[in-house]
């Protein structure tokens, strides 16, 4: 069985006090709206869970009548950081579940197909993540004010979601991340620790994540 975390009780602080990105409405629907879409229409995923801060769950409820959500899904309340949230939602998959792809709720351009992909390679090695190579110059500055030195980017790559793995895997890995009491900014992180690799797979078309409001204009003619 094949479910899909998407990660969505973040306070998105960057949009400033009182907004909400994942409510924001772009094309007629809000951002969080696109991306279950994306996962409830894609084949190989069979249930969603989606993990949402307390107090937000009509809301959410809400977006899955009006926009006509097809699979099985669930809410379940995050925790104070996304790894948090992220385990709050492994927790709630059903015994049957072998893979897990995890989602930012902020990332509504995601295809189908590297949704698909990613499903493919994790069951294949285990862990897997849409990603892209870098093609700016990159610059390391110890203050933010000077250069220190350029990095070489043909062994740079920027990491998106989802995120797709074994259940057992992730559930290792950030199990590893709890009792160390470490804090990780993805899930990949978590299986650097334990030694698994991730399988790089190559997000084709632009595949941004809203954090700030001008992003939206930028993901309207994407989508």
């Amino acid at each position: 069985m094949v479910c899909a975390v998407i990660v969505a009780a973040g306070k998105g602080t960057r949009m400033g006090p009182g907004i909400d990105k994942l409510f924001l409405e772009v094309k007629g629907a809000p951002v969080i709206a696109h991306t279950w879409r994306r996962f409830d229409s894609t084949p190989c995923i069979e249930r969603v869970i989606v993990v949402v801060r307390d107090g937000m769950q009509g809301a959410f409820s809400e977006v899955a009548a009006r926009h006509k959500v097809t699979k099985p899904w669930q809410l379940v309340v995050g925790g104070a950081e996304r790894q948090d949230s992220v385990w709050n939602g492994l927790e709630a998959l059903p015994e049957e579940a072998e893979v897990v792809a995890i989602q930012d709720g902020a990332r509504p351009c995601t295809e189908s197909a590297l949704i698909e992909a990613t499903v493919q390679e994790a069951r294949a090695c285990g862990a897997a993540v849409a990603a892209q190579p870098v093609f700016d110059t990159i610059k390391e500055s110890a203050d933010g004010e000077f250069i220190d030195r350029t990095l070489d980017r043909s062994r740079l790559w920027t990491v998106q979601t989802p995120q797709t793995f074994l259940v057992e895997v992730i559930r290792k890995a950030l199990q590893t991340v709890r009792e160390r009491r470490l804090l990780v900014t993805d899930d990949t992180a978590a299986c650097e620790l334990i030694g698994q690799k991730v399988r790089l797979v190559m997000s084709g078309r632009p595949n941004p994540k809203v954090t700030r409001r001008e992003d939206l204009s930028l993901i309207e003619a994407f989508l």
